[in-house]
């Protein structure tokens, strides 16, 4: 009799490649194969299959997946009924959340979106924008892209666009300019109800989530081990960067320490010099593969 019990879903196009890796540093590794929407992971209680994240909430709620991952935008747009279990917060860039923004042309008069009155707005995320709008009392014509929106509105065929972007760079780019913003959003893990009131298969999914957010804590910071004079200790203790406290060990030589710290990335450029100041030697940086 098999083992495999929990049917998982990967998405596949733009988070694919940040998934799988972010599987492999909590633990699974999934092995993809061409043109096959069933790829292998080293879990036989597991069952993975690729599917769009666009899709993904309704096949979680109607048990093709008992768990997935997709974006909080493509929940609201379905209206799906799931299990939100937790945040994935994936990206170094910026803090890891994109946004749905109101765009036209950077010369339009159009400001606001009241200005749209009458217009018509081109986007994927087409019931969400439809509701936004009637809520404002706002009549516009909402069509569906199926892509290279941008373009759409630069061309003139359309008067606005809603589209999605982390950092702004491609809205720019495009010569566009940003009137409103209307969701922000990131990935989530979600999970089917009935799923969800498995305990066997919840457990597991309870499991997957603790290793990924280990891992995705792990992502943003690294560790730190360094030899320091034990005269300096009290002095630096209270400005010492760590998860807790740092690991201190005694060495050899009784005037040393071993002091060990885990810290964000972002902070070692000025945290190593500090350090150096202090009189810390033999300074060794490695990466974190899970912080729980």
């Amino acid at each position: 009799m098999s083992k495999q019990f929990l049917r998982l879903g990967v998405p596949k196009g733009s988070l694919q490649d940040a998934t799988l890796k972010l599987f492999g540093k909590a633990g699974w590794k999934i092995k993809l194969h061409n043109r096959n929407y069933f790829p292998d992971i080293d879990d036989e209680r597991i069952k993975c299959s690729l599917a769009r994240a666009q899709e993904m909430s309704m096949y979680v709620e109607n048990g093709t997946f008992d768990v997935g991952l997709t974006g909080m935008d493509w929940i609201k747009e379905n209206k799906s009924d799931v299990v939100v279990v937790d945040d994935l917060i994936y990206s170094k860039v910026s803090n890891g959340k994109a946004r749905w923004v109101l765009c036209v042309k950077g010369d339009s008069p159009i400001n606001t979106p009241e200005d749209l009155e009458g217009k018509k707005i081109s986007t994927e995320l087409v019931g969400f924008t439809k509701e936004y709008f009637a809520s404002r009392g706002i009549n516009v014509d909402v069509t569906f892209s199926w892509g290279t929106t941008e373009a759409k509105v630069v061309e003139g065929l359309c008067d606005a666009i809603v589209e999605i972007t982390e950092t702004g760079t491609t809205i720019k780019a495009n010569g566009l300019k940003i009137i409103a913003e209307l969701m922000e959003t990131n990935t989530q893990l979600i999970a089917n109800k009935a799923a969800w009131e498995d305990p066997k298969k919840r457990k597991l999914i309870e499991e997957i989530n603790l290793l990924m957010q280990g891992a995705l804590r792990a992502d943003k910071m690294v560790g730190l081990k360094m030899n320091l004079p034990k005269e300096k200790l009290a002095e630096l203790n209270g400005s010492l960067p760590s998860l807790n406290s740092p690991t201190v060990a005694e060495l050899q030589d009784p005037t040393w320490l071993s002091v060990e710290i885990m810290v964000e990335e972002k902070i070692i450029r000025d945290l190593i010099p500090q350090l150096k100041k202090f009189g810390a030697e033999g300074i060794i940086e490695y990466p974190l593969n899970k912080v729980i």
